[in-house]
């Protein structure tokens, strides 16, 4: 089974981020590997599976309960053994994820702006919806007006009535005037979304893990576990980034953006990794009933169908 080289420099820059982040990576492997099965883990698996990044029993325990705690996992115990299975708001903070990480490309534009106006709402209300209007593509044009050029209302709806402000938040769509791409409108951009931030992790992105493709792209019988952790960092890197990006239109973009590049990259690397990858969480987790069962439908629909 072929190993790859450049999967240590990948653990070993994971593992130098301070302060290292094991609540995060687990997020990365649950909606990963995990959301797909549909069905409740056993804690030990689980701590088996994430203790090769460097994370040991302690910290997965700890990172577990406090994922719990704060709503993220609900939690049952059958004899001496806890499983763990994403709440109902986890899995709808997740399914919110998903479409920015494994969803189609962006499609064209016609001009069009969703407004979201969060005026009426108190301090901590607000926060609350911005982190998640962010999760969605959303940026700030104002200390309670937050827009996307996307007209889909149906997630931002759904958000509004989850959280119960359906009397208090009013959105709207307006229209552009002139080019897509004038002075006024790319200053706009910039103040609502930090670009010039996201292009420098994308190309950070593209140069650390373009080594792995190099690697990889030729090779035969994927060592299991090596192609689960280097889908696991890839996934985890760059869903940090996909979740900041706004997914605007290209006219709105610098000419030579990154993030098509990082994203063909993942995409690609997601195909090559996933047969090897899915093997191994066959053979290493363990739910109530014995074997995990194996991924559903929408698991074949990411990045355009694997």
């Amino acid at each position: 089974m072929y190993q790859p080289a450049s999967l240590a420099s990948l653990v070993e820059h994971f593992q130098q981020q301070t302060p290292l982040r094991a609540s995060s990576l687990i997020i990365s492997v649950w909606g990963d590997a995990l959301e797909p099965r549909s069905s409740a883990v056993w804690l030990g698996s689980l701590i088996n599976l994430i203790e090769p990044f460097g994370i040991n029993e302690r910290l997965v325990r700890t990172s577990i309960f406090r994922l719990a705690k704060d709503g993220w996992l609900t939690s049952e115990k059958m004899g001496r053994r806890s499983y763990y299975q994403l709440s109902d708001s986890g899995h709808q903070r997740f399914e919110d994820a998903f479409r920015r990480v494994y969803g189609s490309a962006q499609p064209s534009w016609d001009g069009r702006w969703l407004l979201v106006n969060l005026h009426l709402l108190g301090t901590e209300e607000r926060k609350l919806i911005v982190e998640r209007l962010q999760l969605l593509g959303f940026g700030p044009f104002g200390s309670s007006l937050f827009a996307r050029p996307s007209v889909e209302s149906a997630s931002v709806e759904a958000l509004v009535r989850q959280m119960g402000l359906e009397s208090r938040v009013v959105l709207s769509v307006t229209e552009s005037r002139g080019t897509k791409a004038d002075p006024a409108m790319q200053a706009l951009v910039h103040q609502g979304w930090n670009l010039e931030e996201l292009e420098q992790g994308y190309q950070s992105f593209v140069q650390r893990f373009h080594l792995l493709w190099q690697e990889i792209k030729s090779r035969e019988n994927l060592d299991p576990q090596s192609a689960f952790m280097a889908r696991t960092l890839m996934i985890h890197e760059y869903r940090k980034l996909a979740l900041r990006d706004p997914s605007l239109p290209d006219a709105m973009l610098p000419k030579s953006w990154s993030g098509h590049s990082a994203r063909q990259l993942c995409r690609n690397l997601y195909h090559r990794l996933t047969p090897a990858t899915e093997h191994w969480l066959a053979n290493s987790l363990e739910s109530a009933m014995g074997p995990m069962p194996g991924p559903n439908h929408s698991f074949y629909q990411r990045f355009d169908c694997i």
